[in-house]
């Protein structure tokens, strides 16, 4: 019996022994032996945290509040397993890209919650719905072993967020914030996969050449797109660099709060001692590579 027998299931079959399959009155036998067994991975539909209402008209994804992906399968964990891949940091985009259903969507042009509700979806039909790996009690500084539950992972409500802080949602589905020390009206978009990717590009070239972090910096500049109305260059730089700390820091509570996204947050009860905490589960190698 071969491994792919064993991994779906199929028992030690002698074919010898296998009385022939009726055929009905007028039909030709089949004797495509492909045709004797046929698996179909089954799919999942996972709920949008954007609920479609950022994407442009033409989009796929436009006006769908669910996408549907394919099981994981042997497939998708040689992607995450080639070296190649791990090493450019696309893994995890090219397995959810084999695992959309319409090939039409680009991993790149989905905002950030939508592909982080896909990938969490992904590990459970993977996976399961268990996720072990380390942390960090924030009371006592104990580390240890502590298994989330994926499937507690819900989509957060930015309404509640947007009303709260007075955001203004534009018709080009972008977002303006006032912020509290200099009153700018700053409008932010979502950022994307491929914000994401150029971030992280951006940090391995200045770690690769030795230069100051600032992805603080590189963040904001990703997704501002104006300030009072102003989206020149050298205004928006000007104002990244010299925007004070208590606005900086609205800022990105603000952004966070009204950006569709999944809620990653769950309560952990430490173990040594005692103490209850609300920690943002953590994305370790674990989460697609379980030991």
């Amino acid at each position: 019996m071969s491994r792919n027998d064993d991994r779906l299931g199929v028992q030690d079959i002698n074919l010898g022994d296998t009385p022939a399959p009726a055929v009905a009155v007028g039909s030709e036998p089949n004797n495509n032996s492909s045709s004797a067994f046929k698996w179909t991975c089954p799919t999942e539909i996972v709920d949008l945290p954007s609920e479609g209402q950022f994407y442009p008209e033409g989009h796929p994804l436009h006006g769908k509040d669910t996408v549907e992906i394919n099981f994981m399968t042997a497939k998708e964990e040689d992607i995450l397993a080639s070296k190649a891949l791990l090493r450019k940091g696309v893994a995890i985009d090219r397995m959810l890209e084999s695992l959309l259903v319409d090939k039409s969507i680009n991993v790149g042009d989905l905002v950030v919650g939508d592909k982080n509700a896909i990938t969490v979806a992904a590990r459970i039909t993977g996976y399961g719905a268990d996720y072990e790996t380390r942390v960090t009690c924030p009371s006592c500084g104990a580390v240890s072993e502590h298994t989330f539950d994926l499937a507690e992972v819900e989509n957060k409500d930015p309404s509640l967020a947007i009303g709260e802080y007075n955001v203004e949602v534009t018709d080009s589905r972008t977002f303006i914030i006032e912020l509290p020390m200099t009153k700018a009206r700053v409008e932010c978009r979502l950022m994307t996969g491929r914000d994401e990717q150029s971030l992280m590009k951006t940090a391995q070239r200045k770690q690769k050449n030795k230069l100051n972090s600032s992805a603080l910096l590189e963040q904001f500049r990703a997704f501002i797109v104006s300030v009072n109305g102003d989206s020149s260059v050298e205004t928006l730089s000007s104002f990244v660099m010299n925007m004070p700390a208590r606005d900086s820091r609205h800022l990105r509570k603000v952004y966070g709060a009204v950006t569709p996204n999944v809620d990653m947050t769950q309560v952990f009860e430490c173990g040594e001692c005692g103490e209850e905490s609300v920690l943002e589960i953590p994305l370790t190698a674990e989460f697609f590579w379980p030991q």
